[in-house]
C-alpha cells in the first residue's frame, strides 16, 4: 500500500501538472485583454479602470480565500476556486462585449486571488525552514513557465484570426484545459480529502476561524508590507498599458509582443534556482532589495526603448524582477503563525491589494496626459519602496523565532 507521504507526493506532482495546464490556457490571451477591450470600444481610461478592478478583486478576494483555506482545507478550497475561474472563461467566450469582460473577471480572478492563500498554505504545510524558499521557487516556475510558452502562440492566433477571433479561440482552449485541470486536481486531492462525517442536525457548526488583525502581524512583516505596496504601485501603473505601448506606439506585432513576454519569463525562470539556493543559505533581505530595484528599473527601460531589440533588453530587466520573489514569499510564511497561515497571507495580500487598487486607473489618467508619464511616475514609486525596504528591514531576520 502507498503511505500517506507517498499520496502527498503523488498529489503534489499532479497539482504541479494541473497548475501548468491551467496557466498555459490562460496565458494564451490574458496579456492581450487590454488591447481586446480597445477593439471592443473601451477608452484608455476604461482600460485603466479594468486594471483597477483586477487589483480590487485581488484585494477583496485575498482574505476570504485565506479564511476558506483554513476552514475547508487548502485542497478543497483550491478545487472550488478553479471551478469558479473556469466559469469565468465561459463568460468571456459567450459575452463578447466590454461588459462581458468586466463581469467575467469577477470569476476569472478566483483562482489567482482566492486561491493564493491556499497555495501558500499547501507549501507551508509540506515544507519547513529553508526548504520553503525552494518550494516557492518551484511554485513560481510553474506559474511562469506557461507565460514563457503561451503568449507567442496567442499572438499567432491573433495574427491569423484577427484580435477578436484569436481571443475567442484562446478562450475555447482555456476552457478545455481548465476542465482537464479540474479532473487532475480531483484525482490529486481525493486521497488527502476525506469524506465529511455525517453530522446531526442538532450538532453546532464548527466555529469560524478567528480573524487575523493587522496589529497581530509580525513587525518585520508590516515593514515588508509597506515596501511591497509601493513596489506594486510601481508595477500597477503601467502594467495594463505595456501591450498598448508596444503595439500602438512602437508598432510591434502581437506575436513579437508575445516573444517579449517569453524573454521576460525565460530570464525569470533561469534566475529562480540559483537565487533560491543562495537565499536558503544566506539572508533573504539582499534578494528582496534586488527584486525591488529591478521593479524600479523596468518601467524606465520600457519607456526609453525605441526598437524591438531595446524592448527585448527591457523585458530581460523585467524578468530579473523575480530574482527575490521566492525569498519574499518565504518571509511572509515564515512570519505567519502556524494555524492561521491562510488568514495571515490573505490579510497581507488584501491590504496590499487595496493599497494599490487605484494604480491602473491612475496610470490611465496619466496616460491621457502623456503616455511616458505613466512609466516615469511608476519608477519614482518603485525607488521609494526600495529605499524603505533598505532602511527598515532587518539585515538578519529571526526566522526561527517567528515560526516557533
Amino acid at each position: 500500500m502507498i503511505g500517506s507521504a507517498g499520496l502527498r507526493r503523488r498529489g503534489v506532482v499532479l497539482l504541479a501538472v494541473s497548475l501548468f495546464v491551467f496557466g498555459f490556457g490562460q496565458e494564451l490571451w490574458t496579456r492581450y485583454l487590454p488591447e481586446y477591450l480597445r477593439v471592443l470600444g473601451a477608452s484608455a481610461f476604461l482600460v485603466g479602470v479594468f486594471g483597477t478592478l483586477e487589483d480590487l478583486l485581488d484585494a477583496a478576494y485575498a482574505y476570504p480565500g485565506g479564511v476558506l483555506a483554513d476552514r475547508l482545507g487548502s485542497r478543497r478550497a483550491l478545487m472550488i476556486f478553479a471551478a469558479m475561474t473556469t466559469a469565468g472563461f465561459v463568460v468571456y467566450l459567450v459575452w463578447r462585449s466590454v461588459a462581458g469582460v468586466f463581469v467575467g473577471i469577477l470569476l476569472v480572478a478566483a483562482w489567482k486571488s482566492l486561491g493564493l492563500p491556499a497555495t501558500f498554505s499547501v507549501i507551508a504545510e509540506e515544507l519547513a525552514g529553508s526548504d520553503r524558499t525552494i518550494g516557492f521557487t518551484v511554485q513560481s516556475v510553474l506559474r511562469r513557465l506557461p507565460i514563457l510558452l503561451a503568449p507567442p502562440l496567442g499572438g499567432l492566433l491573433i495574427e491569423r484570426l484577427g484580435l477578436p477571433g484569436g481571443m475567442r479561440a484562446g478562450f475555447v482552449i482555456s476552457i478545455i484545459l481548465a476542465l482537464a485541470m479540474l479532473a487532475g486536481l480531483r484525482r490529486a486531492f481525493a486521497p488527502a480529502t476525506p469524506a465529511l462525517p455525517s453530522r446531526s442536525t442538532h450538532e453546532p457548526m464548527p466555529a469560524a476561524p478567528a480573524p487575523v488583525r493587522v496589529g497581530r502581524l509580525h513587525p518585520t512583516l508590516r515593514k515588508l508590507l509597506v515596501a511591497d505596496c509601493l513596489i506594486r504601485l510601481c508595477e500597477g501603473l503601467p502594467d495594463v498599458f505595456l501591450v498598448i505601448w508596444a503595439i500602438e506606439i512602437l508598432r510591434i506585432s502581437p506575436s513579437r509582443f508575445g516573444l517579449l513576454t517569453s524573454i521576460q519569463m525565460g530570464v525569470a525562470i533561469l534566475s529562480y534556482a540559483p537565487a533560491a539556493a543562495l537565499a536558503g543559505r544566506l539572508e533573504k533581505k539582499p534578494f528582496v532589495i534586488a527584486t525591488f530595484l529591478f521593479f524600479t528599473a523596468f518601467p524606465l527601460a520600457v519607456v526609453l526603448s525605441r526598437s524591438f531589440a531595446q524592448l527585448g533588453l527591457a523585458y530581460a530587466v523585467g524578468g530579473l524582477r523575480e530574482i527575490g520573489e521566492p525569498a519574499r514569499k518565504a518571509l511572509i510564511v515564515d512570519f505567519a503563525e502556524e494555524g492561521s497561515r491562510g488568514r495571515t497571507v490573505g490579510l497581507y495580500y488584501a491590504i496590499r491589494g487595496f493599497a494599490v487598487a487605484g494604480a491602473a486607473a491612475l496610470g490611465g489618467a496619466l496616460w491621457t496626459i502623456r503616455p511616458s508619464l505613466t512609466f516615469y511616475t511608476a519608477a519614482g514609486l518603485g525607488m521609494a519602496g526600495t529605499l524603505w525596504a533598505l532602511v527598515s528591514l532587518p539585515a538578519r531576520a529571526p526566522i526561527q523565532e517567528a515560526t516557533a
